[in-house]
């Protein structure tokens, strides 16, 4: 069996002039994210992936096999929750004290779905709906990166502790707190 085409380099979207793609790779939000896996093409061609570092890949990035073939990255559909209102600036705020990964548009945000979310940005005020549709979300607070989200549908007891998520954290001293405050 012969090994698969190797992708060293990647090379970002506005970078990619008009080169065109010899195929195309689909990924989530999480899938985004990674430095070496193998991949598999829309159409079924598996390459592997080994970059120098972890990479947050965004919608339009190439990887760059060793032929100097682009296979594009494509964000596929997940389930998201559309969040509308009309304080969006207010509600986005909410969203980032919680470190959840939105994508910001002019009339609406997208967030992974999310029962704890959904509920606590409609006491907010917020029209929340479920919706499907490709997740590119804002990235790091310099452009590189990306946030760090974490899971809060597990139950707090009343015993203060500490969440570490990806070299920072914070503590849940007052769990009555958490529904409007977490951080």
């Amino acid at each position: 069996m012969t090994p698969p085409p190797v992708a060293r380099q990647i090379k970002r979207a506005a970078d990619r002039g008009g080169a065109v793609p010899k195929d195309l790779v689909t990924l989530d939000y999480e899938a985004r994210f990674l430095r070496r896996k193998v991949l598999h093409t829309v159409h079924d061609d598996p390459i592997l992936v080994d970059l120098a570092e972890t990479v947050s890949l965004d919608h339009g990035d190439c990887f760059v096999l060793e032929d100097g073939a682009l296979i594009e990255v494509i964000a596929a559909e997940e389930d998201l929750i559309e969040i509308r209102g009309g304080d969006l600036i207010r509600l986005a705020w909410h969203i980032g004290n919680r470190h959840t990964p939105c994508q910001i548009e002019e009339t609406r945000l997208l967030i992974r779905r999310d029962a704890v979310m959904a509920d606590m940005l409609a006491k907010l005020g917020a029209e929340v709906s479920e919706v499907s549709e490709p997740f590119i979300p804002e990235g790091g607070a310099y452009g590189v990166g990306r946030t760090h989200g974490h899971d809060h549908s597990h139950v707090h007891s009343a015993v203060p502790h500490v969440h570490v998520h990806g070299g920072h954290g914070h503590d849940h001293s007052d769990p009555r707190d958490e529904a409007v405050n977490d951080d």
